[in-house]
């Protein structure tokens, strides 16, 4: 399974986060790139900085033929399309997408000046990929640790558990 991050904490000229969220889906639709399963939405503080506006973000799984490479070209050519703009790690963002795992593979790939880890090297810390990732693959094996989506989750509720949960239903009442 290809399992990607699709996160947002700031609005743009196409609406909220959650639609910028729908928009980059309905974007990677359009690049090769089929959806097969979605999470719900999760809100969390940002992190680094707890002042900065708050992310919402989904797990979804999809199939593709496009290399790992490829795959995160598309990502960033979408992010650019919604209006991201690339100045300072960890910044609010318009769009913010990640390859979380590639079927399993373990690497890294070279992107431009930067590498591609697969998986994503940050997944066993961020409470917004961990919850959503079980909710649509409650079996999930991080590739190279060899640890249970279970395991993982238990390793960070100690510090790291404020994350807020919403269908597609009930968050246009709760969050915008």
């Amino acid at each position: 399974m290809i399992f990607i991050g699709v996160g947002s904490n700031l609005k743009s000229k196409f609406g909220d986060r959650q639609e910028n969220i729908n928009l980059a889906i309905s974007l990677l639709e359009k690049n090769q790139i089929k959806l097969l399963k979605k999470s719900s939405f999760y809100e969390t503080f940002s992190q680094p900085n707890k002042k900065d506006p708050k992310f919402l973000n989904v797990i979804i799984s999809v199939k593709t033929s496009l290399s790992p490479v490829d795959l995160m070209l598309t990502l960033l050519s979408v992010e650019k399309q919604i209006g991201r703009e690339r100045k300072i790690k960890n910044e609010p963002r318009i769009c913010d997408l990640d390859i979380i795992d590639y079927n399993g593979l373990v690497g890294e790939y070279k992107i431009y000046d930067n590498n591609l880890t697969l998986p994503h090297k940050s997944l066993i810390y961020r409470n917004f990929v961990l919850y959503p990732l079980k909710e649509i693959s409650f079996n999930w094996i991080h590739p190279k640790s060899k640890k249970s989506i279970d395991d993982l989750i238990k390793t960070i509720e100690s510090t790291n558990n404020e994350i807020t949960k919403f269908t597609e239903n009930d968050i246009n009442t709760h969050v915008k």
